[in-house]
């Protein structure tokens, strides 16, 4: 009898970055001459907004003195966080209590733990193209996965059909890679088809905080139904720049109950069993981020990549070519010319114009054939990229 998960076996060698990061660091070191416009990865550039800098100085100051000191923390996070957490989604009229909100130390973390609620028999459909944690980490617990293609003709946004049989769901919209997001109507199918089933949503909210039109829900909370078929994840790391400082959180409804059981109940002894909690330092980061003072000055960098966004779309608008996103989220799914593969794609436009992309290979089924750009680079950066994006295309 194997005592190794061999499950872990089954996942895809990790090739696919490797490659990119050495196709990528040996075109500069032959080209060194040439200015690389990095529009691949979806990595924030700084700095962390002054609200949550000064906040983090004083928890620091804080840890210095004895009456002060903070040692370990309740597991699910500290009061003053969660109430922070309960007050922002109360502008979008979700109310919560401070009990059903779990502080993580980023939305990937939860987003891989979340499993632990559920059997290995459980069916996973998970929207492709999609963020490849999504399918790795329930390859790891053994499930099943239903793998439910988005296409140009769906918008990238795919529904659930009378057919669809799951029991786990997971969302992503804004969604990475695409840049395609699910309106209230699109958004309350899912909710209600979960519902009728007694399946589970799980919902990234990750780039919500990049969504610019009205009739595009910033949570599934908003919807009716979802506090009895949703657990939403959303993290700092795009909302405030948090990508290496890995602040996020988890809601889990108390209404939430699936064969006599809270989700709420279990979350609580999952992370009470497995975690420490996150920081003080970093949990008063956090509150920072999502005070009044701290979502102006976020607001600021979130503008800036959201011009960058519209810059990439205009270019591509005016060379007649289909694409998502660019507006509700901080990429751009593009088609590659006809016949060539998103590496192809990729290697051309390194090669032609000294752009860096991310071929959508990475992301699943029906990402070949597709590249991601990414609204995260500087402006002066995008602005060039847009003048070799116009010549190329």
């Amino acid at each position: 009898m194997s005592i190794i998960n061999t499950a872990y076996g089954q996942l895809p060698p990790a090739f696919f970055f490797t490659r990119l990061t050495e196709t990528v660091a040996a075109y500069a070191d032959t080209h060194p001459d040439q200015r690389l416009l990095r529009l691949g990865v979806g990595d924030v550039k700084g700095p962390l907004a002054p609200a949550v800098i000064e906040a983090m100085r004083r928890a620091v100051s804080e840890q210095a003195k004895a009456p002060s000191f903070h040692g370990y923390l309740y597991e699910p996070g500290m009061d003053f966080f969660r109430a922070a957490v309960v007050a922002y989604y109360a502008q979008r009229s979700v109310t919560l209590s401070p009990e059903e909100v779990f502080i993580s130390s980023g939305a990937a973390d939860d987003l891989g733990a979340i499993g632990n609620l559920f059997s290995a028999a459980a069916r996973v459909v998970v929207n492709e193209p999609a963020y490849p944690s999504y399918v790795d980490t329930n390859r790891m617990a053994g499930r099943r996965i239903i793998h439910l293609l988005g296409t140009r003709e769906n918008g990238f946004l795919p529904l659930p059909g009378p057919d669809l049989d799951g029991d786990l769901v997971y969302l992503c919209s804004p969604n990475n890679p695409t840049g395609a997001a699910y309106t209230r109507e699109q958004l309350q199918k899912w909710v209600d088809w979960a519902n009728e089933r007694q399946a589970v949503i799980i919902f990234d909210a990750a780039y919500e905080s990049f969504i610019q039109d009205e009739d595009v829900p910033h949570s599934i909370l908003e919807l009716p139904g979802a506090e009895t078929s949703a657990i939403e994840i959303c993290s700092l790391s795009k909302t405030a720049g948090f990508t290496g400082t890995r602040v996020g959180y988890t809601v889990v409804p108390r209404a939430l109950v699936r064969e006599g059981l809270s989700l709420r109940d279990m979350w609580i002894k999952d992370r009470t069993t497995r975690t420490n909690g996150v920081s003080y330092i970093l949990q008063r980061a956090g509150a920072a981020a999502l005070s009044p003072e701290g979502m102006v000055q976020n607001r600021l960098a979130i503008r800036r990549y959201q011009e960058n966004g519209r810059i990439l779309s205009d270019v591509i608008t005016r060379a007649s070519r289909w694409f998502t996103g660019g507006r509700n989220a901080p990429y751009l799914w593009l088609p590659c010319p006809e016949g060539k593969s998103g590496w192809d794609f990729f290697q051309e436009l390194l090669e032609r114009a000294q752009i860096v992309v991310t071929p959508g290979e990475g992301f699943g089924q029906g990402g070949e054939g597709y590249v991601r750009l990414s609204c995260f680079g500087s402006r002066e950066d995008t602005e060039e990229a847009a003048l070799r994006l116009t010549k190329l295309l």
